[in-house]
């Protein structure tokens, strides 16, 4: 059996380029992993494959479910044929699910990086990326964690030095925001030439020369969006948004005791909220350590 923990992100700035022919979006997004995570157990047993949750109910059992994805991709790139079996994997969530932080997506890749320790761990590097890449374009980012520049569709990361440390707020409503209704309001929205082509200069030290792209058009069918937001601001974050397409928003600031502070002001009914802080890419690599227990 393994257990590993599958950090969320958030996605500092978020531009999206255009419109590609095979219908998904060229973005280039800052990714940065944090504290908040799922916990993965991946059992080695006879019969079926199955991917369950507690707090889910039924989770799909084919390729609707990111995990169940992941574990017949690695299956048929390891030589095995047939149904994937011998296997069970059960997911804690605390990530909340349709918020742009990447549960599902980290899920997939905690499960690959088990899978890859029990089942082929001389498996090349290129192969697990590959595996990752057929999957969804955030799980190659959850396999290392940490800071990131993402292009492409997503897939497509190259890291980067780790930020200094900072605490969120992390605010979320009590509905979700699908990820194509989001581009699909885009597309209708806004001309790809008005997109930045560049990273601002300084967004290290500035991260409010960030933008998030799909925040506006977002916001202009969920209202309450922004209005969190502007709450973030007005109770001191130095730099709020809109993570990925939503629905879930977030406040930096510099400490944990400025953080809770904030979250008790912007706290209202029908949004959780809660504090958690970035993680570096070794903070990142030590959380998701794969523990075995024979």
């Amino acid at each position: 059996m393994a257990h590993v923990a599958a950090p969320a992100k958030i996605n500092l700035g978020l531009n999206v380029l255009n419109r590609r022919k095979d219908g998904f979006h060229e973005v280039r997004t800052i990714m940065q992993s944090i504290e908040l995570h799922d916990v993965v157990s991946v059992t080695l047993r006879r019969g079926p494959c199955t991917v369950r949750s507690p707090s889910v109910g039924d989770m799909p059992q084919d390729r609707g479910n990111l995990v169940w994805m992941v574990v017949e991709h690695l299956w048929r790139s390891i030589g095995r044929s047939g149904v994937p079996h011998g296997v069970a994997v059960t997911i804690t969530k605390r990530i909340p699910t349709e918020a742009g932080l990447g549960g599902a997506s980290s899920d997939a890749a905690a499960v690959l990086r088990a899978l890859v320790r029990l089942w082929c761990p001389s498996l090349q590097r290129g192969l697990v990326r590959d595996v990752a890449e057929s999957v969804g374009s955030d799980v190659p980012f959850f396999l290392n964690g940490g800071t990131a520049v993402a292009t492409g569709r997503g897939e497509c990361v190259r890291r980067l030095p780790s930020l200094h440390r900072f605490w969120l707020v992390v605010a979320v409503p009590s509905f979700g925001v699908s990820t194509k209704a989001a581009y699909d309001w885009w597309d209708r929205a806004c001309s790809p030439e008005l997109s930045r082509c560049e990273l601002p200069a300084g967004w290290r030290r500035r991260l409010d020369r960030l933008t998030n792209d799909l925040e506006y058009v977002v916001a202009e069918h969920y209202p309450e969006i922004g209005e969190m937001v502007s709450r973030l601001r007005i109770a001191g974050a130095s730099f709020a948004s809109m993570t990925g397409s939503g629905s879930a928003v977030y406040g930096a600031f510099q400490s944990h005791a400025a953080a809770m502070r904030a979250r008790r002001r912007v706290r209202q009914n029908g949004w959780r909220t809660l504090v958690t802080k970035t993680l570096s890419l070794t903070e990142f690599r030590n959380l998701a350590r794969l523990a075995l227990i024979e």
